[in-house]
């Protein structure tokens, strides 16, 4: 029996893949991603109940050697002194932060924690987007919105962490995140990148790195 369409690539060819802790996962055929069911899905002040318990602070040498698994490849491949926007970037930015010491603007955009619309309307050099794709309900409009927010050759960073193993999926420390409720694999970044015309890249576990033409 099919399943709802996929979020990630509109296919309608969803099958159930499994139910875990009482909530309905799916798969897309076509590219892979497993996806909460629609029905299952946080309320917003639920989201931010749930992101108030995180910490992740901007000065932590522990998160920003985590981070640096995508700010370096990133900073090898944009030029001095570029315009980015951290998309997503939480209660403490602390990729921005990185970046803006190796000489980049980098402007800022949450829908909780830094609500400003304005910088949407604007172009960047790069985005960055770490974990926070896989909070998406809608993730095939959010990579829309963010490749239209950058200028041809610009660079869209994604760190998530990769669904590998069905077998382990269920007992997942990921998945058991409940505002966690898309998981891409390898393949599921790389189609993101065609149906789009963008050069993807996986420079370091759990990072991709698109160019936009």
């Amino acid at each position: 029996m099919n399943g709802p369409a996929c979020p990630v690539c509109d296919d309608a060819g969803c099958r159930q893949f499994g139910q875990y802790d009482g909530i309905t996962y799916h798969r897309c055929g076509t590219c892979a991603a497993t996806f909460r069911d629609p029905g299952q899905l946080l309320s917003p002040d639920q989201e931010h109940a749930q992101y108030l318990l995180h910490e992740n602070a901007v000065d932590d040498p522990g998160y920003r050697r985590f981070l640096s698994r995508v700010s370096d490849p990133l900073l090898q491949r944009v030029a001095p002194g570029a315009c980015g926007l951290d998309y997503g970037c939480g209660p403490g930015p602390a990729l921005a932060a990185m970046l803006r010491e190796a000489g980049h603007q980098v402007a800022l955009y949450d829908p909780f924690f830094a609500p400003d619309a304005a910088v949407l309307s604007q172009t960047y050099d790069f985005v960055t987007c770490t974990e926070v794709v896989e909070h998406f309900h809608a993730p095939a409009a959010e990579f829309d919105r963010m490749g239209a927010m950058l200028r041809p050759g610009g660079w869209l960073a994604v760190m998530t962490c990769f669904q590998t193993e069905d077998a382990a999926f269920g007992n997942w420390h990921y998945r058991k995140d409940p505002t966690h409720v898309v998981f891409y694999r390898e393949e599921t970044l790389r189609h993101i990148a065609r149906m789009r015309g963008w050069h993807c890249e996986i420079p370091a576990k759990d990072v991709a790195l698109f160019r936009v033409s």
